[in-house]
């Protein structure tokens, strides 16, 4: 058994209890603030991704991409539908990606949705609540994100091929000016549904956003990424904290073989 809290873990082993901290997370991967900047990875670095193949909800299986140096996990709760999802991770962006991310095998066309839900409120603000349709579990995956940030700023995202570097359009909404990164009034975070839904439509895909409760409804136009049969779609987590875990929760979540089907 494994107890996460901040940064310390504790491992009980055959009855046999002792403390393990992670390792100190390269200067790279520590989250910007007014005193240092995020850079990009090293081109040649990678972590392997930690998959687990057992059914969770409606999805085939749960990884941790990228191999956050405090593992993740998630949970499903079959009277409520709901899915909640702890990681930790220093982002999902630039070249590689570390998160934990709950998928099912998928072919042709593909509907996702889901309500997005942050239990902490103090949580960084670019934690990073995603769905994901992905051509594989590595880090560096060809791969179309929908997020949530928990500042409020929305986005869409690809990674055009393997360990090329994210790009994406961005969706900072409300009324003060400049926004300073990408975060939303305070008032609108609170009042926004925060549901999302990501459309596979061929090799289109499509943000769909709800603000305040209203049928999902297409955000901006749609990028075009080609996956080749089977690819990977689902929801994920970000802390965007490399060794702090913390967890979104998603409910009413909609994930069909068609597109068509966000709702």
């Amino acid at each position: 058994m494994r107890i996460l809290a901040g940064v310390s873990a504790t491992v009980l082993t055959l009855g046999v209890a002792f403390a393990q901290t992670p390792p100190a997370p390269p200067d790279w991967a520590l989250p910007g603030s007014p005193t240092h900047v995020q850079v990009a990875p090293p081109p040649d670095f990678h972590r392997a991704s930690v998959n687990d193949a057992t059914p969770i909800g409606i999805f085939d299986g749960q990884s941790d991409i990228g191999a956050a140096l405090v593992p993740g996990s998630a949970s499903f709760d079959p009277k409520t539908g709901a899915y909640a999802v702890t990681s930790a991770g220093y982002n999902i962006w630039y070249t590689r990606d570390e998160f934990r991310y709950l998928w099912k095998k998928m072919s042709g066309d593909v509907s996702l949705a889901a309500s997005i839900a942050f239990p902490d409120p103090n949580g960084f603000g670019d934690r990073k609540a995603v769905l994901v349709i992905r051509q594989s579990l590595d880090d560096d995956s060809p791969e179309v994100i929908a997020a949530l940030h928990g500042a409020g700023m929305i986005h869409i995202a690809v990674r055009p091929q393997k360990g090329a570097r994210v790009w994406d359009m961005e969706y900072r909404i409300g009324s003060r000016g400049g926004l300073p990164g990408g975060k939303s009034p305070d008032s609108l975070v609170t009042a926004m549904a925060r549901r999302l839904g990501l459309e596979k439509r061929g090799d289109s895909f499509a943000l769909f956003v709800s603000l305040f409760g209203e049928p999902l409804h297409q955000f901006g136009a749609p990028v075009t990424l080609h996956l080749e049969t089977p690819f990977y779609a689902g929801i994920g987590f970000c802390s965007h904290q490399p060794v702090t875990l913390d967890t979104a929760v998603f409910s009413d979540v909609v994930l069909e073989n068609a597109a068509g089907k966000v709702r």
